[in-house]
């Protein structure tokens, strides 16, 4: 009996030992793969933080590009609209002439006709409110393939991005709002030339006075209206007088112009690179202690525009 005891005992001394070696290695191979889960877990984390962080800088270098700044200057550029009864005029192929100051983008658009009056910048229902700031019609004079002429009215509409849509309302002589949206797309630079030859278009080589109107400064000198411009082979350059004999160079389109007399006020011949737009030009005066170079704007006005006999 005492002998079956200890054989008894011992059995379950092996039993034990047996179930506790099974238990260990039970719990060896659940942490082997415990750590081969994680492994591959964070492996798959890794690979998807790396294509998220991938993607993201992908989408920012696209939002970098859509949303790029135009250098200042002029460039022609489509203007489409979200209906056929609100167009740029036939004459100008459906486009509009970009400009770009300061980083802020305006297109002017000649339209087909007179029949729209007034544009805004957003939604109809606030083009109604009292207070909304509407964009005024300009009197433009386009000119068909086949020579004919035509007055339309034209806008100049704020642009907020390249090849984004927006909202523009516009309305018409039946005197009711409609909502339409636009984009501006395809900017191409204009250049010297170019400009010069639209300045030219209607005008014949020869000689004529212009009105001008003239801004920035303090003031005490000006640029004297009318001035004379000259038209050779398409190029348009004016003579201007300045209100005083202090104006030792001018800077047009990037280009210095020395005087061509001081005499009762600096004299100048400078190119006309637009007419019925402002133009940038830059006086260097010598009238203080030192020279200083001043902003000012030059519009010249098409419609006064008179031969010299």
């Amino acid at each position: 009996m005492k002998k079956n005891r200890i054989i008894t005992a011992g059995a379950v001394v092996l039993a034990c030992i047996w179930f506790g070696g099974c238990a260990s290695n039970g719990t060896k191979q659940d942490s082997k793969t415990a750590d081969q889960s994680a492994v591959v877990e964070n492996a798959v984390n890794t690979e998807t933080i790396g294509t998220t962080e991938s993607m993201e800088a992908d989408t920012t270098e696209q939002d970098t590009e859509d949303t790029a700044v135009l250098a200042d200057g002029v460039y022609t550029a489509e203007f489409q609209t979200d209906s056929s009864m609100f167009h740029v005029s036939e004459a100008c192929e459906g486009k509009g002439t970009l400009t770009v100051e300061n980083g802020e983008m305006t297109i002017h658009i000649s339209l087909a006709s007179k029949k729209i009056l007034n544009l805004y910048c957003g939604l109809a229902e606030d083009a109604a409110k009292e207070g909304a700031e509407l964009l005024m019609p300009t009197e433009d004079t386009v000119t068909y393939s086949d020579g004919l002429t035509e007055e339309v009215y034209g806008f100049d509409v704020p642009v907020p991005a390249i090849d984004q849509e927006f909202d523009l309302a516009l309305i018409g002589t039946k005197g009711k709002w409609y909502d339409h949206k636009v984009t501006v797309s395809d900017p191409q630079p204009v250049s010297d030339e170019q400009t010069q030859a639209g300045a030219a278009d209607g005008l014949e080589d020869g000689s004529y006075t212009v009105e001008l109107t003239f801004e920035g400064g303090s003031g005490k000198a000006q640029i004297l209206s009318p001035a004379t411009i000259n038209v050779a082979d398409g190029n348009v350059t004016a003579t201007v007088q300045w209100s005083s004999e202090n104006y030792d160079y001018m800077i047009v389109g990037g280009e210095k112009y020395l005087p061509l007399s001081t005499e009762g006020g600096s004299v100048f011949e400078i190119p006309v690179l637009a007419f019925d737009e402002p133009m940038d030009v830059i006086g260097d005066t010598v009238a203080m202690s030192k020279p200083h170079e001043i902003e000012y704007k030059i519009t010249f006005l098409s419609d006064t525009i008179k031969a010299v006999e």
